[in-house]
């Protein structure tokens, strides 16, 4: 079993049956009141729980084809304990900014492995980014998908009102990105090269 199938096979244990516990999912999701009262292990628990199985299967689904695809690539530079930290460094980085802007609301909650997703799904589009992607059967270069989604993104959060975790895409995608820059500089001028080659 892949590092990937492992990370979604403990994700769906974990997300199931939240859909029919409640309280579970109360205990798992991220809210800033049990954080403050030092629930930390939420920054991390609240990405394997999700809203619904159309949630699960979308992230689990995108997890699926990108994470096979960057895999071997992460875990030949920092191993598998390393590509796991990633995926789970994800979660936390993709939550930590709503953290700080909703710390004091005791109305605002999150979960789901978007965050983490996003930065998967990011690091390979800086390795590969004229790759095609199938959107809704539509294929899409990979660069184009992240310049929309990026401004989607952007534009949904300050819109709000679709409770969703917009900034966690965001800040995913972000820490992806200079995650995968930090294990291997050679990727930002390959980027380049292969943006400017088009």
């Amino acid at each position: 079993m892949t590092l990937t199938l492992l990370l979604i096979a403990v994700t769906c244990a974990v997300s199931i049956p939240c859909f029919t516990n409640h309280r579970l999912v109360e205990k798992l999701l991220f809210w800033p009141p049990a954080v403050a009262r030092g629930q930390v292990y939420r920054f991390v628990t609240h990405g394997f729980v999700h809203a619904n199985s159309a949630h699960l299967f979308f992230n689990m689904f995108t997890l699926f084809f990108f994470g096979r695809a960057i895999e071997r690539f992460f875990v030949s530079y920092i191993g598998v304990a390393g590509f796991i930290g990633f995926y789970l460094g994800g979660i936390i980085a993709a939550i930590v900014p709503s953290y700080l802007a909703h710390r004091h609301d005791p109305n605002y909650r999150s979960l789901g492995a978007s965050g983490a997703v996003s930065a998967v799904l990011f690091a390979f589009i800086l390795a590969a980014p004229w790759t095609t992607l199938y959107v809704l059967v539509i294929p899409v270069p990979a660069i184009v998908f992240a310049i929309v989604y990026t401004g989607w993104s952007i534009y949904a959060g300050r819109r709000g009102g679709d409770n969703v975790n917009h900034s966690a895409h965001l800040w995913g995608a972000a820490y992806g990105v200079v995650f995968a820059l930090i294990m291997e500089p050679a990727l930002g001028p390959r980027f380049l090269e292969q943006i400017v080659a088009f």
